[in-house]
């Protein structure tokens, strides 16, 4: 992938900032074993403040953070045999590289609890995290696990037809 693929911190939303820190907050709380209380409050306090330095988390949404770590620790033990289950064979969560581990786990805290979020938003929205930390592969291991998981847990989402201008759609 080119470094223009990359999001450009004037494209990205409160929402998007929100969901990269949360990975980032995610990692930190795999590799140093932080709690999620303690985790949350440092970002809060500290990196989602308005004296953060970091343009791609300037304006993030502090809530929708919060509530994506909240999802992940909440329902670690659903999420994680699932992402397990969309990985090549032979490969386990365990063996994926912790940034990755951290992305595919918020994406699928996403989709099986937040659901005024449409499933196609958030596999692009964890598409585009994704290529943030990683340029080829990685994003295209996001697309496919979450979009497997995503018809699979909002089959109604994938069901409907797009109407098409022929067909009397605006």
């Amino acid at each position: 992938m080119m470094a223009e693929d990359k999001p450009k911190p004037s494209e990205i939303t409160a929402r998007t900032a929100a969901r990269i820190a949360a990975v980032q907050a995610l990692y930190q709380m795999d590799m140093a074993g932080t709690d999620l209380n303690d985790v949350i409050a440092e970002f809060l306090n500290e990196r989602l403040s308005g004296d953060n330095r970091d343009e791609m988390l300037a304006g993030a949404d502090r809530v929708f953070f919060a509530d994506i770590l909240r999802a992940v620790v909440r329902r670690q033990r659903e999420i994680d045999p699932m992402i397990d289950e969309q990985l090549a064979v032979g490969w386990r969560l365990v063996r994926v590289d912790s940034i990755l581990r951290a992305i595919l786990r918020g994406g699928v805290a996403e989709l099986v609890d937040r659901y005024d979020v449409p499933a196609r938003v958030a596999i692009s929205e964890y598409v585009n995290v994704a290529r943030v930390f990683f340029d080829e592969e990685e994003p295209r291991v996001v697309n496919g696990v979450l979009d497997k998981l995503a018809r699979r847990l909002r089959t109604s989402e994938f069901d409907k037809k797009p109407v098409t201008p022929s067909q009397g759609g605006a």
